[in-house]
């Protein structure tokens, strides 16, 4: 699935959870983006790409250490380390589907080298479904950033967080009106 799409899931499942704040909200994304980080061994060639990818990033170890340190910097912290760690277990879920066939889960490593084999269930990369998934994903960004007057750079960028709210139609002002 493609990283984007993660981005958004994060944001969007953040969106229903009542009482996050803005920083929890952005934790958020980062959880359910965080196990791509083992993509960047395509800097290493395709071949360490194809070995390491869903293998380092994608596994319980790293959905615990990383859900971890998220929740350190988190109030409520038992909470919120369940929140970051559902999100990461959300991208594993939709990496299942959307990665394509033979791009399985290695979840147990590096303790095990057993791979959660995806060939039968899963639709290329480069499809309709995940496509869709995108868009469904970008509608439900855009309502949010109507309905609740933010958007995924309020933790980042506040500023234009606010210039993007102001954009938008609507009868409040940034905060007000709605619950936020």
């Amino acid at each position: 699935m493609h990283v984007p799409t993660h981005l958004m899931t994060g944001w969007c499942t953040a969106n229903l959870l009542p009482g996050l704040d803005k920083r929890q909200r952005l934790f958020c994304m980062i959880a359910a983006a965080a196990p791509d980080l083992d993509g960047l061994s395509i800097l290493g060639g395709f071949g360490s790409f194809q070995y390491w990818h869903h293998r380092a990033g994608h596994n319980l170890t790293f959905a615990v250490v990383s859900s971890l340190l998220l929740a350190a910097f988190s109030p409520r912290k038992v909470w919120s380390f369940l929140i970051y760690f559902a999100e990461f277990n959300l991208h594993l879920a939709m990496d299942v589907f959307g990665s394509g066939p033979g791009w399985g889960i290695f979840y147990f490593w590096p303790f095990s080298t057993w791979q959660f084999d995806n060939t039968n269930l899963s639709w290329e990369f480069y499809s309709w479904q995940n496509i869709s998934l995108a868009a469904f994903m970008f509608l439900g960004t855009v309502a949010i950033a109507y309905w609740k007057r933010r958007t995924p750079l309020e933790a980042i960028m506040p500023n234009l967080d606010r210039q993007l709210v102001a954009l938008l139609p609507g009868k409040w002002k940034h905060g007000e009106g709605i619950a936020s």
